[in-house]
């Protein structure tokens, strides 16, 4: 038990992260919280924070406003306290600043920080202020359940992050945020693994929508998409009905579309599509007019620059946290390997490839052996031909979909295509 808990359990602890790149500050920041009964945890960079967030709750965060040597104008704390205000309105942060002095902290607090403190701090006026916003963090949920307690404050839904500094990226986060709080339909394009399902949930996140988010797979329904068309905007009413490969729909289900979204305008319509804009040339174009008020292209790996390496780097410390591990280093080799073969699934494909690397490597950092593509073994190789019996190959994929996902059903079942019911159905089915 820390000093300065008495009878407070480590779940009932508020945790605090601090963002810094001065590694004093955060041990002198650390050794104070700690003694006065706080979780602590440090992330380095902006980048570094999302990971941590993704990983697990935070009720504070300490943020300091500058990062690239010589810096003073808060301009990258800024733009990251705009960005976690974006995906968590509830964010408590308090801005840590001393060369930036008291204005641009004030600034700070008018673009939605809570609290500031000025380095170097005096203990008790930050011990104070730490408390303050932990207080304020957890008072909107302490009314709404018993304890009140930090692990009801849940981590920051990894699935809501869109990452990346390239041109592209920072086109498409202006665009959702602009877009979100209207009900424009909104028409995504862009190869599998690139982020267009993550794009329609960031979307109706921030619209603030009260009904849910639909999500119905038009490939494979064939003439019965007109039926699931009916159910689909039924369980939608008042939310966003997400069409994911819309320019699979048949003539008959087009029609039907029509018809129930001219029926159901509380229906928000998100589309999907891995075509491009001529591709989609087959639909009506009365429907095409309804999909495409807005279009977004998601851009491949190859057209985000430096992104790859960053979106690399979060997922290791993701996993890493994830699975009780201390991040490891990459090597220059790994890198190099990832950026001239990258591996196939752009983003998706990226995320397996860092969660296997955490997972396998014994040594103490990562190099282009981690990141190989995997060979079949001997037993594989020699049959010469894939395995066609369809309940083994069923059961390996919905195994491999539940491991890869913590054995979180709604992740595995969005990744899957199918509902939660019909994963529980096969889960049962294959004795999983």
């Amino acid at each position: 038990m820390a000093q300065g808990l008495s009878s407070e359990t480590a779940e009932d602890r508020a945790r605090v992260l601090f963002v810094d790149d001065d590694p004093d500050v955060l041990t002198s920041a650390q050794v104070l919280l700690e003694r006065n009964g706080f979780g602590f945890a440090v992330a380095r960079s902006p980048a570094e924070a999302w990971s941590v967030l993704a990983a697990q709750p935070v009720d504070v965060i300490l943020l300091d406003l500058n990062f690239a040597r010589g810096a003073t104008s808060g301009a990258e704390g800024f733009a990251w306290l705009a960005e976690i205000r974006a995906h968590d309105p509830e964010a408590v942060v308090v801005v840590v600043t001393g060369h930036s002095g008291v204005n641009v902290a004030v600034a700070a607090m008018k673009a939605g920080a809570a609290d500031f403190v000025m380095k170097p701090w005096n203990n008790p006026r930050f011990l104070e202020t730490v408390r303050a916003a932990a207080a304020l963090r957890r008072r909107p949920r302490s009314a709404l359940t018993a304890t009140g307690s930090a692990q009801d404050a849940p981590a920051l839904d990894e699935d809501l992050l869109i990452l990346g500094d390239s041109a592209p990226m920072r086109r498409l986060r202006d665009l959702i945020a602009r877009v979100a709080p209207t009900g424009a339909a909104v028409l995504l394009h862009g190869e599998a693994g690139t982020g267009k399902d993550l794009a329609a949930r960031v979307i109706h996140a921030r619209s603030g929508r009260p009904g849910e988010l639909v999500r119905l797979d038009i490939r494979g329904l064939g003439e019965i998409a007109a039926g699931a068309l009916d159910v689909a905007i039924g369980q939608a009413r008042g939310g966003t009905l997400l069409l994911d490969e819309i320019a699979d729909l048949s003539p008959a289900a087009e029609a039907r579309l029509l018809a129930l979204l001219e029926a159901a305008p509380d229906v928000r319509l998100i589309s999907t599509t891995r075509r491009r804009a001529e591709g989609l040339a087959g639909l009506r174009d009365d429907l095409l007019a309804r999909l495409n008020t807005v279009e977004a292209v998601l851009p491949p790996l190859a057209a985000r620059g430096e992104d790859l390496e960053l979106l690399l780097e979060h997922f290791i410390r993701l996993f890493a946290r994830r699975y009780g591990r201390a991040p490891k280093p990459l090597d220059s080799s790994a890198i190099d390997l990832v950026k001239t073969q990258p591996p196939p699934g752009q983003v998706r494909g990226l995320r397996q490839f860092a969660e296997r690397a955490v997972v396998l490597s014994d040594d103490d950092v990562l190099t282009a052996a981690d990141f190989a593509v995997p060979t079949p073994g001997p037993s594989v190789a020699a049959a010469g031909a894939p395995d066609l019996n369809l309940a083994r190959s069923e059961r390996t994929i919905v195994e491999a979909a539940l491991k890869r996902h913590g054995h979180n059903v709604t992740r595995a079942a969005r990744e899957l295509g199918l509902t939660r019911a019909a994963l529980y159905r096969r889960m049962v089915k294959h004795g999983l």
